[in-house]
């Protein structure tokens, strides 16, 4: 099944704000016709990176068999550390980065790896706030959630 998963973050007052995720999800049913997921949550205190992660583990971990999926997301973060190869050098490294730093956010790319293994990906770019509909959409998600009344605790954070 091919499926196009649409993610977005979002955090009031990075790094110490609110924040939430949106993820919109797109697939076909063997007739042809066209469904459509929503998926948000908001959290009280987190970073827009992890809210970013927290959009694509949402939508993948939706996905109830393997899929053939292309991911969007406007986050160069999530994005590029699986196009550039850097997630494969920071697990090499045991989640360090250059100069021996410790990759930040590792449990919940952690949760992306367990998220994504049943799946084959594509990680595809798209310029955030630039007219992409589905990218629109995950941001009102996303911003709606970090402004709503049910927010849960970021444990990472």
């Amino acid at each position: 099944m091919k499926v196009q998963i649409y993610t977005d973050g979002s955090a009031r007052g990075n790094p110490d704000g609110p924040g939430g995720y949106g993820a919109v999800i797109h697939y076909r049913d063997p007739a042809g016709t066209l469904h459509v997921k929503e998926l948000s949550g908001g959290y009280k205190r987190t970073t827009n990176n992890r809210m970013e992660l927290m959009a694509a583990i949402a939508g993948l971990e939706a996905l109830n068999r393997p899929c053939e999926v292309e991911l969007y997301s406007d986050s160069r973060y999530l994005v590029d550390a699986f196009n550039q190869r850097w997630i494969d050098s920071w697990i090499r490294k045991g989640w360090k980065r250059g100069k021996n730093e410790p990759v930040k956010n590792v449990d919940l790319w952690q949760r992306l790896l367990a998220a994504a293994r049943p799946h084959a990906i594509t990680f595809i770019w798209v310029k955030g706030h630039n007219g992409h509909p589905e990218n629109e959409r995950c941001d009102q998600l996303a911003t709606g959630a970090a402004d709503g009344d049910k927010l849960m605790t970021d444990e990472g954070v």
